[in-house]
């Protein structure tokens, strides 16, 4: 299993987009963190 992270700098509005064109099809887990605790977490497959 691989790993991503990425950090965002500050966000110029409040919307952010997650291109997925290069995920291969299966199941996903996304999970939005702050302050090192999970806040929301959906699946979505591919």
């Amino acid at each position: 299993m691989k790993l991503y992270e990425g950090k965002l700098s500050d966000a110029l509005t409040d919307k952010i987009y997650l291109n997925v064109n290069n995920l291969k099809k299966g199941s996903y887990t996304l999970y939005i963190v702050y302050k090192n605790k999970i806040i929301k977490s959906t699946e979505f497959g591919k």
